[in-house]
């Protein structure tokens, strides 16, 4: 269900060399989708889109449920390292063969599936889905798409290279309220936006703390190696897996990376924004004791206010500063609100400030709301973009559909031409909330100097890298453990 041109290389990642690598590579370029065989958009009854899902449990339990459901989709394989979590989906994919380490089903399997579902921690997805690319599988990858911003690049240009339907698990990007927003703001009904707010009450996991110095026993059925894939190694320790590793930087990319996809997508796509020219931030204290600041770099901070200046796009007259607030930040409430309406959800939103007036919306572009909202409901715009039917839920059928149509013939809402530099604005937020607390020592012996915490850093789209604090340039891409990497 792909087109099988100039597949000729798989990615340098170490199972005895990713067995068999050429001819592996050669045998996958000689399948015929099924669909092809009886012509352009045929489907026969039986005929369904085979998913792999590399990652099983949690999320990734729901996502392959949901694409299950679809009616076009089936479950052909499961992959997870965790036997615990991946429990519920074996169970309702009986049918399913189950690995445990995403190479080896890749090498076995490839003949047998058109397409990969990636919902791992954020270390792990780019170089899960950049080896489905090269085999010249579709691939559906959870938010943020991948840790840093070498590895989006990296992504962004092996989809033009491999010509494969991509799609990035932000359901909002496919909710009506996304669109409606944006209709609103291209019917000028308030102006020109010229300051954006993003607020999110996450992290809802353990950040700003020490990593435990206390090792613990590796779950029988957790393979704690290929847990850790691309990162450093370290011992096992406890409540990290499954889901605290979203506030340690070697995993997870903090809040930003938890919510920010479901939260900036509207604004970016309202506004069309691109990269980012500059961006500052301050981030919440952790004390460990009544005089001294907690020093944690291995971990995100509880809060941070991160701000970006996004240079004039084709539908903004000027600059647009976007402030991403989380931890239980949130702006001033607008004036046009009402004193018990409730601001955004309540935990998160997003609001636009445009010269002739105001709108919000909560989580994935949800209840979106004109200022004051008695203008929504008497407000009135021509449909511009189309509709995706189910609006979030759907936003899974329609890859499905858009894989067995294969590329190029069926729009999605969030290929990796877009949701790579959504992914991108959201880690070089990250880069100045690491750079906030990079310390360096005084010259007099006598402490130690922060220099990210005074300046605002300076973004050079081009060469991917911070102009006036060289330091933090080391986050843009991290060096992955022996035995994994990277290539296209």
């Amino acid at each position: 269900m792909t087109d099988q041109t100039e597949k000729k290389v798989v990615p340098g990642t170490s199972r005895r060399g990713f067995i068999k690598n050429s001819a592996l590579a050669a045998a996958a370029f000689m399948i015929v989708p099924r669909h092809v065989l009886g012509g352009k958009g045929f489907l026969a009854p039986s005929d369904k889109l085979l998913i792999a899902g590399v990652g099983a449990g949690g999320k990734g339990e729901s996502d392959l449920s949901s694409f299950y459901g679809s009616g076009k989709a089936e479950i052909a394989f499961l992959c997870d390292v965790d036997d615990r979590r991946s429990a519920g989906s074996r169970k309702r994919f009986p049918k399913a063969k189950y690995y445990k380490d995403w190479r080896e089903m890749f090498d076995k399997e490839s003949k047998n599936f058109d397409a990969v579902s990636v919902s791992t921690p954020d270390h792990n997805h780019a170089i899960t889905t950049l080896a489905a690319m090269q085999l010249g599988k579709h691939v559906y990858v959870q938010k943020p798409l991948t840790h840093d911003i070498y590895e989006s690049r990296m992504l962004h240009d092996a989809a033009k290279r491999y010509k494969v339907v991509t799609q990035m698990g932000n359901q909002g990007a496919s909710n009506d309220g996304t669109r409606l927003m944006a209709e609103w703001y291209d019917a000028g009904k308030i102006g020109d936006v010229h300051t954006v707010y993003c607020w999110t009450d996450r992290p809802v996991w353990p950040q700003g703390i020490p990593w435990p110095n206390k090792a613990a026993d590796i779950p029988k059925e957790l393979d704690w190696d290929l847990w850790l894939g691309t990162a450093p190694y370290r011992d096992y320790v406890d409540k990290l897996v499954p889901f605290n590793w979203r506030g340690w930087w070697d995993y997870g990319t903090g809040a930003l990376g938890d919510m920010g996809c479901h939260l900036v997508e509207v604004p970016f796509r309202a506004l069309e924004l691109g990269a980012p020219k500059d961006v500052q931030c301050s981030v919440g204290s952790v004390y460990v004791d009544e005089f001294q600041r907690g020093y944690f770099p291995e971990s995100a901070p509880p809060s941070s206010h991160v701000t970006l200046t996004y240079p004039k796009s084709k539908k903004t007259k000027g600059e647009v500063t976007l402030h991403w607030m989380d931890g239980g930040i949130q702006p001033a409430r607008p004036e046009e609100l009402g004193a018990d309406e409730v601001f955004g959800d309540g935990g998160n939103g997003v609001l636009f400030v445009g010269t002739k007036g105001k709108m919000m919306c909560g989580t994935y572009g949800q209840n979106p709301q004109l200022l004051p909202t008695s203008k929504t409901e008497r407000t009135q715009v021509k449909v511009k973009y189309p509709r995706v039917p189910g609006g979030a839920d759907g936003h899974y059928a329609q890859w499905v559909e858009a894989s067995i149509a294969g590329h190029g013939n069926m729009e999605v809402s969030a290929p990796f031409e877009v949701a790579c530099p959504l992914t991108e604005s959201l880690l070089m937020a990250n880069l100045a909330i690491r750079g906030f607390d990079l310390r360096e020592p005084r010259a007099d012996g006598k402490g130690f100097n922060y220099p990210g915490r005074y300046k605002k850093l300076i973004w050079d789209d081009n060469n991917m890298r911070i102009t006036n604090l060289d330091a933090v340039n080391q986050f843009v891409k991290r060096e992955y453990r022996q035995g994994w990497n990277l290539s296209i």
